[in-house]
């Protein structure tokens, strides 16, 4: 592989893609259950997900570095802005290159689902960009997990289901409670991960305000919601089958063991990368319970 080619995937951070993949792959099962399904559609829904959440990552990559927020005892993986692999101007690049790529994505759906998935998808690039950007990123001020519930969770999963039914579901809703709190749960691993450097150059996430210790109950309270929110899903589904994805609560148990007694930058990098496999293997058995 080439090295710059190399770069740029690290730059896009694949571990972080199974928290844009999941949402769609519930939506879409909610609608499929409805005997709806237009495969274009699910692929568009797909592909605009993917690239809001690799330029999302890129201008995070960006405004961290910009901010100063990258130092070099960061126990994260390398950023390539401030570690000097990609000039910023080129990662800025990349930031609009993937925006604009979700955005001819979007176009298609929008023209053919309904204008409501142009506030969607314009909200999402605002969100994605204000994260780390602007003159008052709300991931610097405690936020940051409200915004990845509603858009990571909330949106992503019924506006998936939209795409295909053109109407809002109920069902999709509730489904999106579950994706949502395990789509905060992998910030909030990284952010417990980056406490204390995120503290000294004044980034006051929420696992900074809540502390060591606190930050990692509300790990663990964000994979208790997760879990819980699966009943009303099951209620209003009117089958039990929703609850296939309580098979994973074994990985959710290992991975808040072992964000609760680990601090080590290695291991709490796994625990990110298995927090987000986590949120995968969740959503695919709920979605295999929508279907059955």
């Amino acid at each position: 592989m080439p090295p710059a080619l190399r770069t740029w995937i690290l730059a896009a951070r694949l571990r972080t893609l199974p928290a844009a993949a999941a949402p769609v792959f519930v939506g879409t099962a909610v609608a499929i259950s409805a005997d709806v399904f237009d495969v274009l559609r699910f692929f568009c829904a797909l592909m605009g997900a993917l690239f809001i959440q690799i330029g999302t990552n890129l201008a995070n990559d960006y405004s961290d570095a910009r901010r100063g927020a990258d130092t070099e005892d960061r126990l994260g993986p390398v950023r390539v802005t401030a570690g000097g692999l990609v000039p910023p101007q080129h990662v800025l690049y990349g930031v609009w290159i993937s925006f604009a790529i979700a955005a001819g994505f979007g176009a298609y759906l929008i023209a053919v689902a309904g204008w409501e998935l142009l506030v969607i998808g314009v909200a999402s690039i605002i969100a994605g960009v204000l994260y780390t950007g602007g003159p008052r990123p709300y991931g610097y001020a405690g936020l940051g997990e409200v915004f990845v519930f509603l858009f990571f969770g909330v949106v992503a999963v019924a506006g998936s289901a939209f795409v295909q039914l053109e109407e809002w579901s109920t069902v999709a809703i509730l489904a999106s409670i579950s994706v949502g709190a395990l789509a905060s749960a992998v910030l909030v691993v990284n952010n417990v991960r980056d406490r204390e450097t995120d503290e000294r150059v004044g980034k006051r996430t929420l696992a900074v305000r809540l502390g060591p210790e606190r930050g990692r109950d509300f790990y663990t309270a964000t994979l208790v919601v997760a879990y819980a929110a699966v009943l009303p899903v099951a209620i209003a589904h009117g089958s039990g089958w929703p609850l296939l994805a309580w098979l994973s609560a074994p990985l959710a148990v290992k991975m808040s063991n072992v964000v609760r007694n680990h601090y080590d930058g290695p291991t709490l990098n796994g625990a990110l990368g298995g927090t987000a496999q986590l949120e995968l293997v969740f959503c695919v058995l709920l979605s295999a319970g929508l279907l059955i």
